[in-house]
């Protein structure tokens, strides 16, 4: 054998080790690890920081009216909805701790004969009415971590799309590597009427089908490795577990605390309910009326029209839960603006305190708002549709002049373009209070910077401020743009004579570099000859 082959063969594990950290090394901090070299992840956490997460859920002590009541500060309407999602949460929980604290008292394991089904909850409703923001305050309320997706992201494992298990392996990042926390958090997944199988669809339907196949066995109880088996950063955890023995960390996450809440439009069961109701009413007392799906209609509903509509029986079984979300009116929208404190009107009021506007809203703006908004059919998304539209051009063109205030009423937004032709007239005058403000702020920043002090006279403060206002620009902008070079000149003349304050004039704002130069040309005279004017001060042009 020849000494190249030899050396090929004296290969360490060492040097293997260092070259696989170099290549792996940098996904999401990776390490191989020797023989008697522990990985930090290999030791069991301390008992008491495993347990620190879940303290916090095993501290409920929430009745539903106090759910209720903190949900009403952010979501209008919706009185039945929230009603059931706070019933199935208190339940949720009471029955985790329940069984948490059978298990203390038999060392781990759940007596014989305890069986608590999942209250998992299934939302109807239009897009826009807030059943995202309903599960997110609740889960925010609680402290638990919590997921939300839509189900057309997903498709069955092995297939082109999502894996339905990262939900699950979300949670834990949003519990920041909590594993226990993390099991007893909150899966949300919109658009699940997306994945309902249609009856005349021939093969496998691999967005539908499967998918249900795959949450269901989620929504029980069931094992979810923490690293995804099919990810090449999965292979590489689990060859790294297999070198170090296997190790003590946990590697899964069990699901049967995570509560999972489904929700869509389920734009056509409506027929399906008033076709199975209308069955035997043929006649005069029939009533032909097309209704969407509210309130009334959806007590109406069963499981055999969830069937119809494509869902597997083993799915739809696990959502014992059912509430409808009702659709908003231009009465629900102005309540939403007015009340909710999440309200669209505060962030486009501090949207505009930004730029130094301070805009308030009045009734009739917040009426106007809400019929537009009614109209677009999206819920209370709408809102930010309407007020974009109606005042971009407002939030374009104030921004920068001298306009303080804008006050938002019904006439500004049927006559948007009047007004904003005089919002534009005030703009260009003068504001000597907040001009000086801006000036002010510029020279402090100018010396404090260059260690040289500028002071403008009241003429060039006008004429800037007259300047600033025609270009639609700010004062403080504007200075920062035109003085941006001067201190290079004003640094040679303060060594040249040591002075070190220079009050310019509004020959220095029309014209300053020329205004700088003979300002240079004076410092080298008078430092040369003396003649032209006293140590440390240059003559004025």
């Amino acid at each position: 054998m020849s000494d190249e082959e030899r050396k090929d063969d004296d290969v360490q594990p060492d040097d293997l080790r260092r070259t696989l950290n170099d290549l792996f090394g940098k996904m999401q901090g990776m390490s191989f690890h020797g023989p008697g070299m522990e990985s930090p992840a290999a030791a069991e956490p301390p008992a008491e920081e495993a347990r620190r997460g879940t303290d916090l859920v095993f501290d409920f002590d929430y009745l539903p009216r106090d759910i209720k009541a903190h949900l009403d500060r952010f979501v209008i309407r919706q009185d039945e909805a929230k009603k059931a999602l706070s019933i199935a949460v208190c339940d949720h929980y009471n029955h985790a701790r329940y069984l948490r604290a059978l298990e203390e008292e038999n060392e781990g394991k759940l007596p014989e004969g305890i069986e608590l089904q999942k209250q998992n909850v299934i939302v109807v409703g239009p897009t826009g009415v807030g059943k995202t923001y309903l599960v997110k305050h609740i889960a925010e309320l609680i402290g638990v971590p919590f997921v939300k997706a839509d189900a057309t992201k997903f498709s069955e494992t092995g297939y082109v799309g999502g894996d339905v298990d990262d939900l699950v392996r979300e949670l834990v990042q949003k519990a920041e590597g909590d594993v226990n926390l993390a099991e007893f958090g909150i899966i949300y997944i919109d658009e699940i009427d997306k994945i309902a199988t249609k009856g005349e669809m021939i093969g496998r339907d691999v967005s539908g089908r499967g998918v249900q196949t795959t949450l269901l066995k989620l929504m029980e109880e069931t094992e979810v490795p923490l690293s995804n088996p099919m990810d090449i950063r999965g292979q590489m955890k689990a060859m790294m577990s297999m070198q170090r023995g296997g190790g003590s960390a946990k590697e899964s996450i069990n699901t049967r605390h995570i509560l999972f809440i489904v929700s869509g439009a389920f734009s056509g069961l409506e027929k399906v309910v008033r076709r199975r109701l209308s069955e035997g009413q043929i006649g005069f007392g029939a009533d032909p009326t097309e209704r969407p799906m509210d309130e009334e209609l959806f007590t109406q509903v069963e499981t055999q029209d969830f069937l119809e509509f494509g869902f597997e029986a083993e799915f739809i079984g696990r959502l014992p839960v059912r509430v409808v979300c009702e659709k908003l009116t231009a009465q629900d929208l102005e309540n939403i603006m007015k009340y909710s404190e999440g309200s669209l009107l505060r962030q486009y009021e501090r949207e505009f305190e930004a730029y130094g506007i301070d805009a308030t809203f009045e009734n009739s703006a917040i009426t106007k708002i809400a019929e537009l908004a009614e109209t677009e059919k999206t819920g209370a998304r709408a809102l930010m549709t309407v007020c974009e539209r109606l005042l971009r051009d407002f939030k374009f063109e104030l921004p920068g002049t001298s306009v303080t205030e804008l006050k938002i009423d019904g006439e500004l937004l049927e006559q948007r373009d009047e007004r904003l032709a005089s919002y534009r007239e005030l703009g260009k005058q003068v504001d000597v209070a907040r001009a000086r403000r801006a000036l002010d702020t510029f020279c402090r920043d100018f010396r404090k910077q260059h260690g040289v002090e500028l002071v403008f006279s009241d003429e060039a403060l006008a004429r800037l401020a007259e300047q600033a206002a025609e270009q639609g620009r700010s004062l403080l902008q504007l200075c920062r743009q035109r003085f941006r070079d001067v201190q290079f000149g004003l640094k040679l003349i303060q060594k040249n004579t040591g002075q070190e304050r220079f009050e310019l004039g509004v020959e220095a704002v029309d014209e300053p570099d020329k205004y700088l130069s003979d300002l240079v040309v004076r410092s080298y005279r008078g430092a040369a000859g003396g003649a032209e004017g006293a140590p440390g001060e240059v003559p004025a042009p």
